[in-house]
């Protein structure tokens, strides 16, 4: 490949975070990296033989203005067609987000209805697949590789309908994992740990063609000042959210002990729910970070007036 051709003439330079959700998109959400988003596809829906996915056309342009790299509460991801018959929407997800079962099914929802237009029947309607791929964990179940479909609650083995697909793939729980080298999703899986030492992801490269051109394009990337800039605007956006929830969270909880009743900490809450809204934050977020609903919030801020 004229890619691996351009890595082994080039002077190594630093392995940047392949999580980085702003490089994650520019890896597989391309047209450079079509041949990389269809591997990591088979690879999650355990495709291959006949049923292995041999085309995708990724629906969003991925070319992204500096204001929504920094807006901490974007959500970068890429929507695809398959083959040309289903829609799947792929996530790589940083960020913890309380309620990602909801999130996912309202984005998975929104794909589907998005499809068809007044009048037509429903039969137009294309399987959508839903993929997170979390660098935390979200799930109360041991396995890091878990898929959801709709069955019938007691007849366990029908399944209403294949139509909706969700994966959740969590990264801390596939590190405890004995590592198998022959299965596609935990190369690509060891490909974006960035803790990956250069002697395994040698080991990945031989064993995996894809996973050289991939390593030569993140090489390539990584290369480029622009991108870089970018790389490293958006790390900081997502190192900034995360910190700051974290300290409305650790705020909010003083503020409960010092009350050291609970009538005192909803009112803590509230407190820190009030200041967040007059900083112009989400109510998602206020809600994520103190647990109370929209109604309690669109109250405070209604009161302040």
């Amino acid at each position: 490949m004229e890619l691996n051709r351009w890595a082994t003439e080039r002077m190594p330079v630093e392995r940047l975070n392949p999580k980085n959700d702003f490089l994650f998109g520019r890896l597989f959400g391309e047209e450079a990296g079509k041949q990389l988003l269809i591997s990591l596809l088979n690879a999650v829906l355990r495709r291959g033989g006949k049923q292995a996915i041999t085309d995708v056309t990724v629906v969003d342009d991925t070319r992204l203005g500096r204001e929504l790299i920094e807006d901490k509460e974007v959500v970068l991801d890429i929507l695809c067609k398959v083959d040309g018959e289903e829609q799947v929407n792929v996530e790589m997800q940083v960020r913890r987000f309380a309620r990602m079962d909801y999130r996912s099914l309202y984005y998975l929802a929104s794909m589907m209805t998005g499809q068809i237009n007044r009048g037509q029947p429903y039969a137009f309607l294309k399987r959508t697949i839903g993929i997170n791929i979390l660098d935390h964990e979200y799930l109360p179940l041991s396995k890091y590789h878990n898929t959801f479909h709709l069955y019938e609650d007691e007849e366990r083995d029908y399944l209403l309908t294949d139509i909706l697909e969700l994966h959740f793939i969590e990264c801390p729980k596939f590190q405890q994992v004995v590592f198998d080298i022959h299965d596609p999703l935990h190369r690509w899986l060891r490909f974006l740990d960035h803790r990956t030492t250069s002697e395994q992801m040698e080991e990945l490269m031989k064993m995996d063609e894809t996973i050289r051109e991939a390593e030569a394009r993140l090489s390539y990337l990584a290369s480029d000042e622009e991108t870089r800039r970018l790389y490293a605007i958006r790390e900081r956006a997502l190192h900034d959210r995360a910190s700051w929830l974290e300290d409305a969270k650790a705020e909010g909880r003083e503020e409960g002990k010092a009350e050291g009743r609970e009538e005192g900490k909803i009112e803590a809450l509230k407190s820190t729910a009030l200041r967040m809204l007059q900083k112009g934050v989400a109510v998602t977020i206020i809600c994520e970070v103190t647990g109370l609903d929209e109604k309690q919030i669109e109250s405070l801020d209604c009161n302040s007036r």
